[in-house]
């Protein structure tokens, strides 16, 4: 089939991308019976009840329109006082705050009013990829600062210094971290932000899993450190610690300067957030969706301690997850590429993982916990005796 005009005629920073080792994947698993499926980051559990009860009462109750571009003023205001309350951040409601169609709007909005064509943006890497295609579309260019294994992944503030040039705009930290699950030691947060003090640096602060925290690990947010507020960006949501991701409803908050600057970039991308999410946003951060988050984070943590047990059996190596809901495991031992490996795992075993390469590492895989205990159970079975007969065919 020839190329349409369109096509031919389309910007060059949308690209053609190829179809790259997560989307194979996921063709290979098409119509794949009895398939258990570890690779999305989706919440398998239920939205609490109170959300969507208060969704469907803002419906009945004829709240189909527009609302302010930033989001319902009761919405800001309960955000702020979470900000307040969980984190040690200040920002008023009423010009500090703006809800975002999910957290990838938020992310399109911060980084089309930040960037100018050829601004170096910096991650730690593994790294949620859709950064670079976010920062691609507004004229930067994503730079990556490998990691270790033996610091769990988490950035370290010499590497950070050791990657900056005059062309470094700005630094996003994840944490806790998609994919590993890694969450950056309080200690180790302080230092990296004393390095974005002396180098000037922006910050986005991605805190989507600050919730789903285990053991005795303690998320701190960059911007509590002395000189950072005016320099960063706190992006956050409701998908991951309230199974929302369906309902796509996330917030930053930035000082107020920032916010005025970037008001028509959201305003041109969705107006608002429709008012019936906003409404069951705001239920979530009542007492009774504050009380969900403590279930789904001891469901979590049980699914991660049988997840963990079961790749000690196998003799393979994981950094620690002290958050989110991954383990991000080193499948050396297997001799296989991280791709071969989740390829064979998925037609040999019927489980579905996705391969380091996907976030930027060969030689892991990350595995999510967002199945039932039972059906994790089945799971690690199966790869326990898939990695098994692979070790044994590589010593043959």
């Amino acid at each position: 089939m020839s190329e349409s005009v369109l096509a031919r005629n389309a910007a060059t920073r949308v690209g053609r991308a190829p179809l790259g080792d997560r989307e194979t994947l996921l063709e290979l698993a098409q119509g794949k019976k009895d398939l258990i499926k570890l690779g999305r980051g989706d919440p398998d559990l239920d939205t609490p009840s109170v959300i969507i009860e208060a969704a469907v009462d803002a419906l009945r109750n004829g709240y189909t329109h527009y609302t302010h571009w930033a989001g319902l003023a009761e919405l800001r205001k309960a955000i702020a006082e979470k900000l307040e309350r969980d984190n040690g951040l200040h920002y008023d409601p009423s010009s500090e705050i703006v809800v975002t169609t999910g957290g990838q709007e938020g992310m399109n909005v911060i980084f089309q009013g930040l960037l100018n064509e050829g601004d170096e943006v910096l991650i730690a890497d593994p790294y949620y990829t859709a950064y670079k295609n976010v920062i691609n579309l507004a004229g930067g260019v994503l730079r990556t600062i490998p990691t270790e294994g033996k610091d769990d992944f988490a950035l370290q503030p010499e590497q950070l210094e050791a990657a900056i040039t005059d062309k470094t705009k700005a630094l996003v930290v994840v944490s806790p971290n998609n994919p590993t699950g890694g969450v950056i030691p309080p200690e180790t947060m302080e230092k990296i932000a004393a390095v974005a003090v002396n180098h000037d640096l922006v910050v986005i602060s991605d805190e989507i899993y600050e919730q789903i925290v285990y053991d005795d690990v303690k998320h701190v947010s960059i911007g509590t450190f002395p000189g950072m507020k005016e320099r960063t960006v706190v992006l956050n949501g409701f998908s991951k610690a309230y199974s929302m991701t369906g309902w796509r409803i996330g917030y930053f908050a930035a000082p107020s300067d920032f916010v005025d600057l970037v008001q028509m970039v959201k305003y041109n991308l969705t107006i608002s957030v429709n008012h019936a999410t906003q409404a069951a946003a705001l239920a979530a951060l009542s007492p009774e969706g504050q009380a969900s988050i403590a279930k789904t984070r001891a469901i979590y943590s049980e699914r991660r301690r049988v997840l963990m047990a079961a790749l000690d059996e196998m003799g393979l190596e994981y950094s620690y997850p002290g958050g989110a809901m991954y383990v991000f495991a080193n499948i050396g031992p297997t001799k296989k590429t991280s791709f071969e490996f989740c390829r064979d795992l998925l037609l040999d075993a019927g489980v579905q993982i996705f391969p380091g390469t996907t976030y930027g590492t060969e030689g892991y895989v990350r595995i999510s916990i967002l199945a039932p205990t039972e059906q994790l159970k089945v799971a690690a079975q199966r790869m326990g005796e898939a990695v098994k007969k692979y070790i044994a065919e590589d010593n043959a």
